[in-house]
Order: C-alpha cells, then sequence, then structure tokens
C-alpha cells in the first residue's frame, strides 16, 4: 500500500524544533526520547520537569469539588470570570499592576499554548524574534510554524572558580546587537529555563528601553515567578515603558506543582489579549473547566502557602547541587525554578548529549543535555546538563545514591 503525503507545515515546526534530520527523517524530542530511556531502564527521571510529589490540598481539594459539582461543561473562552478576577487580584496583590480581568485575561491551555496563541497571532512571516539562549524548545517550533527568524542572544556559560561560582553572563552588546528594523517580538524567559538564572533589573529594563526603540511586543514567560531562592522576581511590565507592550504568561499548574493540569494566562494591552484569544480560540478553544476554579482557590492562598512552597522546592534544589558536587560536576546553583546545570567535563565527559545517553546504564538516572535547549555550534554548553530537583525526597534520595556512583 502507498503511504499517504504526511508532510505539512507540522514539519516546518519540527524543523525549527531541530527534531528533522539531514535525511529528512524526524525523531522525538528529547524529553520523549529520555523518558523513554528512563522507563526501559528503570532509572530515575531527573529529565523532564514535573513534580512527583501533591501540591497545595486547598488546590486539590477544589478541584475535586468542582468536578462533584458538575462543572464539567465547556467554560468561557477566556477563562471562568472567578479565575480572570483572581489573575488580576493576583497581579496586583504581588506587583502593583492594575489589569481588567474583562479585556486583559485569557485563560490557556498552559503557558505552551500561551505561547503558541501569541506566536501564531503576532508573528507573521519574516518578522524577527528574539529569544535568550539556551531556549525552551517550544519557542523554537511555533517561531518556526509561524515563519518567523528566530535570532538568538546567547547567555554564555562561566565555568567555577576559585572565588566565583559557575553560572550564565549576558553582554549587553549582544542584546543590543539582536534588535532590527525587523524586530518584531523578544520572548523572556525570567526565571529562565534552564539556567535557572533570574534576569536583573537593568537587563529587564534594557529590554524596555530597546523594545520601545524598535516597537516590538515583549512577550514575558514568568512561569516560575514563586518558585524563586532569595530573589525578587519583577514582571517585565513594571519596567518604564513596557506595560503598553508586554504580554506576561502565568502558569498555575508551576506554581502548584500541578501541571498535568494545564491552566496557564496571559495578560496584557486589551489589543494584544484580543490577538492571542483570536488564535485560541482555533486551537484548544477552552479548558480545563473543574481545573479553573481550583487555581482561582491557589492564586488567593496567604503569603506564607507561597513561600513555604518556594522554600521547599529550595531544599530540594540545595539536596540534589550538594550532591552534584560531591561527584564532581561543576554545579551553576540556580535562583529559581526546577531545574540545576551542572558541568560533566570535570568529570571527563566532553559530549553532553552522549553522558546524557550513557547515564541510565552507568548510573540509573536521567538527564537532559543543554545542548537540546540550543541552536548547533554553541560549543561552550557542549558538556552540560540539565538534572530536575522538582522531585519527591523519596525520589532525590535515590537519585543522590545513584548518582553517588560516578564518584
Amino acid at each position: 500500500m502507498n503511504s499517504v503525503d504526511a508532510s505539512g507545515p507540522w514539519l516546518d515546526a519540527a524543523r525549527g524544533a531541530g527534531l528533522v534530520d539531514a535525511a529528512g527523517a524526524v525523531r522525538p524530542n528529547i524529553f520523549a526520547e529520555m523518558s523513554a530511556l528512563a522507563v526501559r531502564t528503570g532509572a530515575v527521571n531527573l529529565g523532564q520537569g514535573f513534580p512527583d510529589y501533591a501540591g497545595p490540598q486547598e488546590v486539590l481539594d477544589a478541584a475535586a469539588a468542582a468536578v462533584l459539582a458538575g462543572r464539567n461543561q465547556y467554560p468561557p473562552g477566556r477563562g471562568i470570570p472567578e479565575l480572570t478576577s483572581a489573575i488580576a487580584e493576583h497581579h496586583r496583590r504581588f506587583y502593583g499592576l492594575d489589569v481588567d480581568p474583562a479585556t486583559q485575561v485569557c485563560v490557556t491551555a498552559g503557558a505552551t499554548e500561551a505561547l503558541a496563541g501569541i506566536i501564531l497571532g503576532l508573528v507573521r512571516p519574516g518578522d524577527e524574534v528574539i529569544c535568550f539562549e539556551p531556549y525552551y524548545d517550544a519557542y523554537a517550533a511555533d517561531i518556526a510554524r509561524a515563519g518567523g527568524v528566530q535570532v538568538n542572544v546567547p547567555l554564555r556559560w562561566r565555568p567555577g572558580a576559585v572565588g566565583r561560582p559557575a553560572g550564565f553572563d549576558l553582554d549587553p552588546a549582544d542584546l543590543r546587537a539582536a534588535f532590527t528594523g525587523r524586530t518584531r517580538m523578544i520572548l523572556v524567559n525570567t526565571p529562565h529555563n534552564p539556567t535557572g538564572v533570574v534576569f536583573a533589573d537593568g537587563t529587564l529594563a534594557l529590554v524596555a528601553d530597546l523594545a520601545a526603540e524598535h516597537d516590538a511586543i515583549i512577550v514575558a514567560d514568568e512561569v516560575y515567578e514563586h518558585l524563586t531562592f532569595g530573589v525578587p522576581h519583577r514582571p517585565a511590565a513594571t519596567f518604564p515603558g513596557a506595560e503598553d507592550r508586554t504580554l506576561l504568561i502565568g502558569s498555575g499548574g508551576k506554581t502548584f506543582s500541578v501541571t498535568g493540569w494545564k491552566i496557564g494566562w496571559v495578560t496584557g494591552p486589551p489589543a494584544l489579549v484580543d490577538a492571542v484569544f483570536g488564535m485560541k480560540q482555533w486551537l484548544s478553544y477552552v479548558n480545563g473547566a473543574p481545573l479553573q476554579p481550583a487555581i482561582a482557590t491557589g492564586l488567593r492562598l496567604p503569603d506564607a502557602v507561597y513561600t513555604r512552597i518556594a522554600d521547599d522546592l529550595r531544599a530540594r534544589r540545595d539536596r540534589l547541587c550538594r550532591a552534584l558536587t560531591e561527584v564532581g560536576f561543576d554545579v551553576a546553583v540556580p535562583a529559581a525554578g526546577y531545574f540545576v546545570i551542572a558541568d560533566a567535563a570535570p568529570l571527563g565527559f566532553a559530549d553532553g548529549e552522549a553522558f546524557c545517553r550513557a547515564l541510565p546504564e552507568r548510573c540509573g538516572v536521567v538527564a537532559i543535555p543543554v545542548s537540546a535547549f540550543c541552536s548547533p555550534g554553541r560549543a561552550d554548553v557542549r558538556s552540560l546538563v540539565r538534572f530536575a530537583y522538582c522531585k519527591s525526597d523519596a525520589t532525590l534520595a535515590e537519585a543522590v545514591r545513584r548518582l553517588g556512583t560516578l564518584a
């Protein structure tokens, strides 16, 4: 039987995400590949960023109550008023931002749909979209599918030295050089995945100035906003000149450790939010009816709950970072988020991708090479790997035990 021609625009997205080889074959993304490897080998999966512990009980109880109360049919396209109002209250409470829940909020199927709605809705073929590299892989796929041109600003790896920890540096000259007359949008992911960097006020102020100068849209992916460790998060929209051109992306799934619920949101100027909703209605249309009131409950929880969530995650970070350091990795301790970047070069591994593919058989742990978050040719990240620490005490204990065998 002759096969049907399955080529189409989906290949543009796959190619943009680096999933098409020179022969035209499409491979699974690195997360699917490594998760499958974890299952096949029985390895502890520190590759994919999902918690394996429960979120706040109040949020879980609210979801169960909503299901049993029959809130299981299509919600309003922009989100139930209970949630859109809670999002507006959240922005005012934590950041002093005034957001109209009726015109400036759109609930989405997680940050993934938010990004797709924004990029597919606002980027035309030939438009340039600036990303900080390493970057979340969905950025590249969405930009390619929209026909946009991705322009990367490198966060450069800085190895640890005496008196100076490992980390990532941004050269403001690289940021300035990325803007041109064709710049349509800049994607600012802070706190940043995968590096755990929280961008400094000076960097965000420069983004605001350059975006205003080039009449560009700022898209601020801030899904880890409440998962910071002693470093305050300041939304991109709060900087002078940014509010009227910035779309903020948030995630109830990340904040409350319920990533599978896929409840996110976009807030910003009414005209830009209208554009996102105009695209969303052809994507998921609506999502998560009984989960939306549960996330609204979570957003209204006391400050102490948010503090406890971040402190608990910080303890998990410290445990894994300590173990990786003891094994011999050069570790960049993250200021936020779910992930830590470690350099395998001190252990004798120059190729992070090969190291990650061998690690499950070698010690029974799965990680992700940082090269998967970069365009080809980034030599400074070749030996870097990403581990997730958003795991239960039992999972981390077993991972630490297994990693210890590398020493």
